[in-house]
């Protein structure tokens, strides 16, 4: 027995040496480089693609079946002289015994020097989809007359997944270029670095990839490199990249010479199994943008279902949008200067919802939810809730013909008001104003609202709009296919409240504008100082106006102002206008009198300013204009040129005289003016209100004139008495007062 197991040991150790030596003898005696074109054709019959192989094989056999393969290429046998794909160097070794069992021990594997290059031509065909085919016959096989053998497949049972096991991986030099013919696009990734750990199954894999990556459209061009420890479990379909950091820099036209840098981090899981993908931990930066948060996508095999959570820490929104080489909108110093969001996510591959959001921007807070409901219309969804907030802060300033033309105003209107408040009235009437008070400057981006698709709930606690202080705002608007409606804008403004709604239609070359609005009991006053302007009267304003208008610019709207309006002031005063001492100035004239007293106040009190406006190309007429004054009646008849915000009016005044406690004896008014009415011309910039008036000189004339004829028919009742018949006093009457 011993005997036998030593005769068994002696051969088997025979045969190990038989085979070592037939390994050497092979790997000695035999070379592959002498059966290139064997291995050519091979390829073509097998793999169904054309190789190339330039430089030498090198090759072991046991107990490492090894191979090196220098200077190759690969190309489909559709295109056998465009190669897709070549490489300096490959090197790899497998051990032979276990690749009995299914097993593939492999030592370290080397890549040098790859190029893979991808093209897609104008009919969208890729080169990549003929690898393994076998290109079509230039002519159809002849066919016979008999019936083709069917062979039925025989169901195979699911080969048992191959263990792998590799020592390391090494790519150094790699590069893959795409590129587009029809679109002219092209991306790559060159000087492509990879190096692994020992891979193996259902073990944490330590991996290294550095790569730069461009495009031409634009033109861009990315540095990264990316690291972390790969974890794939085939039986279970579930792949990890844990403690995943990533990190690089990004240049090229769209940041206009600017660089970001860039860095990502978190836990990766890919689940194929339960058709989930994770990143956990997410920890983001980019310039000075620091986000963490969570993403999870459900149903990889259908709609990818996304959800997680983001948090933006408070950064410099415009300093950071400035470093990246974009520009925002001019605005007020300091603004978007702290910015911060915290919300949850969903969303799917053309849609977006940011919900349950705590959005800080400076001094304000929103709530709410945003949603891009489809990227490629744009179609946003936002309903949001602020404490408060202030658009003028956002809103680009005036432009330098803008200015220009506040500026010339301002000036004519100051020179008209000072000859105005000279002399208490007794000035010449102002000039009309000629200059225009618009700008001419484009006023709305048309192309950009022709494709809004937009849908806005917004509230807030106080939004300052145009200087305006409004208290519990309200805006609602909807926007799609260049029409966008305002279905209203409300809100509380110094004690009154207002209400608007209209459209704005940019579907044609002309914007065009339709507006309705509803002010009630709000101080008009207020609403001009926060312009700018000196308010020439103070009261509680009610409006209600439906007007329509085209126009891009300042200048057309005004000029193609077309509807109706109503307004009522109460409780107000008419600033620097003293209308009662010019209708004392004009008693005293007819009484042949002077004034024997300084005017004793410079505003004139009313109860009530109404009338009805209508608009026609820029200018307001209004025939019905009254004003209730205690002591008088104002009728006024004229029209407001908006234009050059300048008004022409005739006003008759119906007085009771100097009812204070110490009257001016010459501006007494007996029985014989009760019922005039006396006539005064406002003209000149609308800033002056009241203080534009002046006796209308014109019209006292036939004040008097009527006023003589009174006398006349009083003597002429008095000399003739019953004397002559009536009809005869009655037509010398009327001689006089014609």
């Amino acid at each position: 027995m011993k005997a036998f197991g030593k005769i068994l040991g002696l051969v088997l150790l025979g045969l190990l040496l038989i085979i070592v030596a037939l390994g050497f003898a092979l790997t000695h005696l035999f070379d592959p480089n002498d059966y290139k074109d064997e291995i050519r054709q091979i390829a073509r019959d097998k793999a169904h693609i054309e190789l190339t192989l330039n430089g030498d094989i090198g090759w072991s056999l046991f107990p490492w079946l090894g191979l090196e393969l220098h200077e190759a290429s690969v190309a489909t046998l559709a295109k056998p002289t465009e190669p897709f794909a070549d490489l300096q160097m490959l090197g790899l070794s497998v051990r032979v015994l276990p690749l009995l069992r299914r097993e593939v021990q492999m030592s370290d594997v080397r890549v040098e020097g790859l190029n893979l290059r991808l093209t897609r031509d104008k009919d969208g065909h890729g080169n990549w989809e003929d690898i393994g085919k076998v290109p079509a016959p230039a002519t159809p096989p002849a066919t016979t007359g008999e019936p083709a053998t069917e062979t039925t497949a025989q169901a195979e049972k699911p080969a048992q997944p191959i263990r792998l096991d590799i020592d390391s991986l090494t790519v150094n030099n790699a590069r893959v270029e795409y590129s587009d013919e029809k679109t002219g696009k092209q991306f790559s990734a060159e000087s492509i670095q990879l190096s692994t750990g020992p891979v193996h199954d259902s073990t944490n894999i330590p991996v290294k990839l550095t790569a730069f990556l461009g495009t031409n459209q634009p033109v861009l061009r990315v540095r990264t490199e990316l690291n972390g420890e790969l974890r794939f479990e085939r039986a279970l379909q579930r792949y990890k990249l844990e403690d995943m950091k990533l990190s690089g820099e990004v240049a090229g036209d769209p940041l206009q010479g600017k660089i970001m840098t860039f860095a990502a981090q978190g836990q990766l899981l890919l689940d194929k199994a339960a058709n989930v993908a994770e990143w956990t931990g997410i920890k983001i930066s980019a310039n000075q943008l620091r986000a963490l948060g969570e993403l999870k996508v459900n149903d990889l095999d259908k709609t990818p279902q996304i959800s997680g959570g983001l948090s933006i820490a408070q950064f410099d929104l415009a300093k950071f949008v400035d470093s990246i080489g974009q520009k925002l909108p001019a605005m007020a110093e300091g603004s978007l200067s702290k910015v911060e969001l915290v919300s949850r996510l969903a969303g799917t591959p053309t849609s977006v919802v940011l919900d349950n959001i705590n959005l800080k921007v400076d001094d304000s807070t929103f709530s709410g939810r945003i949603a891009v409901e489809d990227f490629a219309k744009q179609s946003l969804r936002a309903t949001l809730k602020a404490d408060t907030f202030n658009v003028d802060r956002y809103l680009p300033p005036k432009s330098a013909e803008a200015n220009s033309a506040t500026q010339v105003r301002k000036a004519e209107v100051a020179s008209t008001e000072a000859d105005a408040l000279a002399g208490a009235g007794s000035t010449p009437l102002p000039q009309a104003p000629t200059k225009d008070a618009w700008s001419n400057e484009r006023l709305l981006p048309v192309e950009r609202l022709s494709k809004l698709d937009v849908d806005a709930d917004l509230t807030f606690g106080q939004l300052t709009l145009d200087k305006l202080p409004i208290q519990n705002a309200a805006l609602k608007a909807t926007g799609q296919g260049g029409l966008l409606t305002l279905e209203s804008l409300r809100g509380d403004l110094y004690d009154g409240n207002f209400d608007a709604k209209g459209t704005l239609d940019v579907r044609q070359q002309v914007p065009a504008l339709n507006m309705q609005t509803s002010i009630i009991k709000v101080p008009v006053e207020k609403i001009l100082e926060s312009q700018g302007k000196n308010p020439p009267v103070k009261g509680l304003v009610t409006v209600n106006s439906n007007l329509t208008s085209s126009g891009n610019s300042q200048k057309a709207l005004i000029e193609t102002l077309n509807g109706n309006a109503s307004f009522v002031i109460n409780n107000g005063v008419l600033l620097n206008a003293n209308l009662e001492q010019q209708l004392c100035k004009g008693i005293a004239t007819l009484n042949r009198k002077s004034l024997s007293g300084e005017p004793r106040g410079k505003d004139t009190p009313f109860q009530e300013l109404k009338g009805n406006l209508t608009f026609r190309n820029g200018v307001a007429s209004n025939p019905d204009m009254k004003v209730r004054i205690p002591g008088m009646t104002v009728n006024g008849d004229g029209d407001v040129d908006l234009r050059v915000l300048g008004m022409d009016y005739r006003v008759g005044v119906i007085v009771e005289g100097d009812k204070s406690d110490m009257p001016d004896p010459a501006c007494q008014v007996g029985e014989k003016f009760v019922g005039i009415e006396w006539p005064l011309r406002c003209r000149g910039p609308l800033e002056l209100g009241a203080k534009a008036c002046r006796l209308d000189n014109e019209r006292m004339g036939q004040v008097a004139s009527k006023l003589a004829g009174e006398r006349i028919s009083e003597k002429i009742d008095e000399k003739l008495g019953d004397k002559v018949s009536p009809e005869l006093k009655n037509a010398l009457k009327g001689l006089f007062k014609r």
